[in-house]
């Protein structure tokens, strides 16, 4: 099985969880996975993900621990990795802010030339909390977000759904920030509103139904 070729958006994205991960198992060995998916802010089966992949990189060692649990060791390479990401995250926070802020808000003035009046967000990440930001500065609403798989009911009083039938109003159109599987949240939100009606940042390498037929 191919590895997933990333956007470099959700490369980026990827390496500062990887660097979180490290970090946070370089203080504490005995740290659950259910826990580490609460800090980095991500589901529980992609903190799995990115420990398989640790662990097949030589990066992190798993031991059994009494209670069917088990305890995670960084490697010479572990800490050698942890300390180059860290470094590079300083770099890739600032450059992903720019870059995501200017695409964002290119694709609001792009909405209001279309008429969309509300907009609905697929897919939750850092690239979720900027679009909003500037969806005020366009005088644009967001009205819902659409990600079953985040833990919190709204995000800056916007409510977070399952799907699109929960949310409280229809929207004109929709615009995809879900970094990671950019593509099923661009089909989703196709599937959902037409692809006449969603927008998507350049960073994140996605292509609409109509792109690809």
């Amino acid at each position: 099985m191919r590895d997933e070729v990333l956007s470099p958006a959700a490369a980026e994205a990827e390496g500062r969880h990887i660097a979180g991960l490290l970090a946070f198992v370089e203080r504490d060995a005995h740290v659950s996975q259910r826990a580490l998916a609460s800090e980095l802010g991500v589901a529980l089966g992609l903190v799995n993900t990115y420990i398989k992949r640790c662990v097949k990189k030589g990066l992190i060692k798993v031991q059994q621990v009494p209670s069917r649990r088990y305890a995670y060791y960084l490697t010479p390479s572990g800490f050698a990795e942890k300390s180059r990401l860290t470094a590079e995250y300083l770099s890739w926070s600032l450059s992903f802010f720019r870059q995501a802020r200017s695409q964002c808000s290119a694709l609001f003035e792009e909405a209001r030339k279309r008429r969309f009046g509300t907009l609905a967000l697929y897919g939750g990440s850092d690239l979720t909390e900027i679009a909003i930001l500037c969806a005020a500065e366009h005088g644009i609403a967001i009205v819902v977000i659409v990600d079953g798989s985040m833990r919190k009911p709204s995000l800056f009083n916007i409510p977070v759904v399952v799907s699109l039938e929960a949310a409280p109003v229809r929207p004109d159109g929709a615009i995809v920030t879900g970094i990671h599987e950019a593509q099923r949240w661009c089909d989703l939100a196709v599937a959902d509103l037409g692809a006449s009606r969603v927008l998507a940042p350049a960073m994140l390498s996605v292509r609409t139904t109509e792109a690809r037929a």
